[in-house]
């Protein structure tokens, strides 16, 4: 059947996209900018600065609330997204962290569970791929190859990474290994038994089955395969008619198999310009605020600004960073305790507000 496909057009050759889990932002790479476009109504919300070459991979954190991106640069960077959103389109926010210890271009990108307190891996040209902790910044493990990385992922329970090499191997490199060493060696004559064989050229994307058992792997050799984790054994090789650039495996939408199923919500044309620097006249401009709850909203700290407090004093307590007299942390708690309580208020009004609309006999 035909289906209705919009064109978006981008400032330029776009060499990584992404989308935020909630659906709400996306994200991509446009040379060595970051473009950060809303999705509800299309509107440019930023465009981050900060690489000195190419993008070549960008990713969220599973909570929406931080995001990654490697260029060619050789640089890796930590985006908090509450920053990005609250700045002014004069200024570009400092990333959260600048991760400069790869040598060669950073090829792909990968985040863990965890939102603030995730841990991200990294590839590189340079044969090695590194696990850092978001929170602090902290490189946690980096394991040298005798090849170029090429693409990375990590299964849901984060006991191995999958490294996918330019001569087409895939590396299964295991995260709870005795004894914990920071930097190691992934020697493949002795690790024959964690080595995926199979594509004839470079590997170029990674994913894993949610129950950890299933590996799908892309290559420039014009193939797709399918891995049994276990036994390392190609269960399934699909072939292209080109390189495979991306894929991977995701659970299917409720209404996939639903022929009547279809966009409740019409995608936008995104915009070009920074938002708020638009002209008045262009069409699609206005917009409309909706806010949920009866009460009014209170003087001093927005909701955005108490969340990124709280996300603040997550990372301190991360990295070891509080005061640790008594007296301080009882003060930390009783904001917290008085944040829950809050919450608590905003979901009982959305249940009666929501029981009023649904019980509410019709006219």
């Amino acid at each position: 059947q035909d289906q209705l496909q919009q064109k978006i057009i981008c400032p330029g050759p776009v060499t990584c996209l992404t989308a935020s889990p909630n659906g709400l932002y996306i994200l991509a790479g446009v040379a060595e900018s970051i473009y950060l476009w809303e999705v509800s109504n299309g509107n440019l919300l930023a465009i981050l600065n900060r690489h000195y070459q190419d993008l070549t991979c960008l990713c969220f954190t599973d909570d929406s609330s931080h995001f990654l991106s490697g260029a060619k640069d050789c640089l890796a960077l930590v985006w908090n997204l509450y920053n990005v959103l609250q700045a002014e389109p004069s200024q570009i926010p400092d990333p959260r962290h600048v991760w400069s210890r790869h040598s060669l271009p950073i090829t792909d990108l990968c985040c863990g569970f965890g939102g603030p307190l995730a841990r991200a891996a990294t590839a590189s040209l340079d044969q090695t791929a590194k696990l850092w902790e978001v929170s602090s910044g902290e490189l946690l493990l980096s394991v040298l190859f005798d090849v170029g990385i090429m693409a990375v992922t990590l299964d849901l329970s984060e006991y191995h990474m999958f490294c996918g090499g330019m001569d087409g191997s895939i590396f299964q490199v295991d995260l709870c290994a005795w004894p914990v060493q920071r930097d190691r060696t992934f020697q493949t004559e002795r690790e024959n038994g964690k080595v995926f064989k199979g594509h004839r050229n470079q590997v170029t994307c990674l994913s894993v089955s949610t129950d950890g058992s299933l590996l799908l792997s892309g290559s420039h050799d014009e193939t797709v395969r399918l891995w049994d984790i276990q036994s390392k054994q190609c269960l399934k090789t699909m072939n292209h008619k080109g390189p495979v650039t991306n894929a991977f495996i995701v659970l299917a939408p409720a209404n996939m198999l639903n022929p009547e199923g279809k966009p409740s919500v019409p995608l936008p044309k995104f915009s070009k310009h920074l938002h708020g620097t638009e002209s008045s006249d262009e069409p699609g401009t206005e917009g409309v605020t909706l806010r949920l709850g009866l009460r009014q909203q209170e003087p001093g700290q927005s909701y955005l600004e108490k969340a990124e407090r709280m996300y603040s004093q997550m990372y301190s307590t991360r990295e070891k960073n509080l005061v640790g007299d008594q007296e301080h942390l009882t003060i930390q708690v009783s904001e917290l305790e008085e944040e829950v309580s809050n919450l608590r208020k905003i979901n009982k009004e959305l249940f009666n507000f929501s029981a009023r609309i649904i019980t509410k006999p019709a006219k």
